[in-house]
């Protein structure tokens, strides 16, 4: 028998679970090839990619302007390191400030690097701007933050899933309730010494959870009130994905640090931003914070590329025309399965609720009867299904794939 002819999805499948750490539980499915909103396994199966790598793909797969990019500069330099300057660094450092309106940029690779970066940027800034005393500066989050697997970040989370058997944690951080200007300014007020305020504008992880109206701007005037950093944890919530450039932008907020990732390289390569006024930027001096990939040419290239097709393509404006479309469809889902229980979300970051059911049945079960009837989505929480599809998605796919939803929740209510 053909060897290659062998390897079906239960190969793949059984090469990982013998050979790689059991750090995921992903469903059984194994993508080969992606193109716009679609996927393919490697039986040859058609998917709707209603995840996109957990915002990530927001310009769709392999989308051809950011690949012709990536091949062109990936055949010339890919990197230089930051020990020597490189031609795209300045030209790609200069279009993302002035795309988002900040002074400076730190370039770095992934978004929980993005944290980290945020997290140091604000405490530097504390001792030398606010001259907090030294080794006191505090860090404040939120309950039900996720920005990551490090130890900073899991220092900072209140999951156990995150945290258990893994301390000791980091100090000088401390939780609040999330969408409470209350316990925001409390905590403000109860300590001198906090550097930052680091939040999701819209909660990703936590199951898409959305804030009242108002909160941005409320904790935007309690950072000021207070001299307080509002760092804006916008890897995933940022670049289109909830129908504007940014989450912020739903309430004209600007964070003192933004932190971007995911979308920023179309899906290609990890490519994460720190962005900053000069006050906060420039507390960080040479040598004291850095990557070896951080602004290589391969990622300015294609980030560059990443940024311009989110506004050639109109892809925030389409985020909030498809996803209006897409939670009124699961808002008559609400209405005629017992199991959908809420439906929230803001562009294309969605979420329905599901109740358990059928012998302890959960969101997961869901997930894979949706993938056996050709769409991808991941639950998160046990009982949350999170549904956010490339930007590029178009009315008609979505009808088509809320109707793939609504199918396949009927059946199994």
């Amino acid at each position: 028998m053909n060897k290659i002819a062998e390897k079906t999805s239960n190969y793949y499948i059984e090469l990982e679970e013998e050979f790689g750490a059991h750090n995921y539980h992903p469903l059984p499915v194994v993508i080969e090839k992606g193109e716009g909103i679609f996927v393919w396994d490697v039986e040859g199966k058609k998917y709707y990619d209603f995840l996109s790598a957990y915002s990530a793909v927001n310009q769709g797969h392999c989308h051809p302007k950011i690949i012709n990019a990536l091949i062109k500069q990936a055949s010339k330099l890919t990197l230089t390191s930051r020990a020597f300057h490189n031609n795209l660094l300045g030209e790609y450092e200069k279009y993302i400030c002035e795309y988002f309106g900040f002074d400076k940029v730190l370039p770095m690779n992934t978004g929980v690097e993005g944290g980290e970066t945020a997290i140091k940027l604000a405490r530097r800034w504390a001792y030398d701007v606010k001259k907090v005393a030294e080794n006191q500066a505090h860090v404040l989050f939120v309950e039900g933050n996720f920005w990551g697997r490090t130890m900073a970040a899991i220092s900072s989370s209140n999951d156990p899933s995150s945290y258990d058997r893994f301390g000791p944690f980091m100090p000088g951080f401390s939780l609040i309730p999330y969408n409470d200007l209350e316990a925001l300014e409390n905590a403000f007020k109860a300590n001198p010494n906090i550097a930052a305020f680091m939040f999701e504008p819209i909660q990703g992880e936590a199951g898409v959870v959305v804030p009242a109206d108002g909160y941005l701007a409320g904790v935007r005037a309690l950072c000021t009130q207070y001299n307080v950093l509002m760092i804006a944890d916008e890897v995933q919530t940022g670049l289109c994905r909830t129908g504007k450039m940014l989450a912020c932008d739903y309430e004209n907020v600007k964070p003192d640090i933004l932190i971007l990732g995911k979308a920023l390289s179309g899906g290609t390569i990890p490519v994460s931003a720190v962005l900053a006024s000069n006050e906060v930027m420039l507390t960080i001096k040479p040598g004291e914070h850095g990557s070896t990939y951080g602004g290589n040419p391969l990622a300015c290239a294609v980030a560059l590329e990443a940024l311009k097709v989110l506004k050639e393509e109109n892809l925030a404006e389409n985020a909030t025309k498809m996803g209006e479309i897409f939670r009124t469809k699961m808002l008559q889902l609400q209405e005629k399965s017992p199991l959908v229980t809420a439906v929230r979300g803001k562009g294309l970051l969605n979420a329905i609720v599901i109740k358990p059911f059928g012998n302890g049945k959960t969101a997961y079960d869901v997930c894979k009867k949706l993938k056996e009837n050709g769409l991808l989505a991941k639950q998160t929480h046990g009982d949350i299904i999170r549904f956010a599809p490339p930007l590029v998605i178009t009315e008609q796919q979505v009808n088509e794939a809320c109707d793939i939803i609504t199918q396949t929740v009927l059946n199994l209510s």
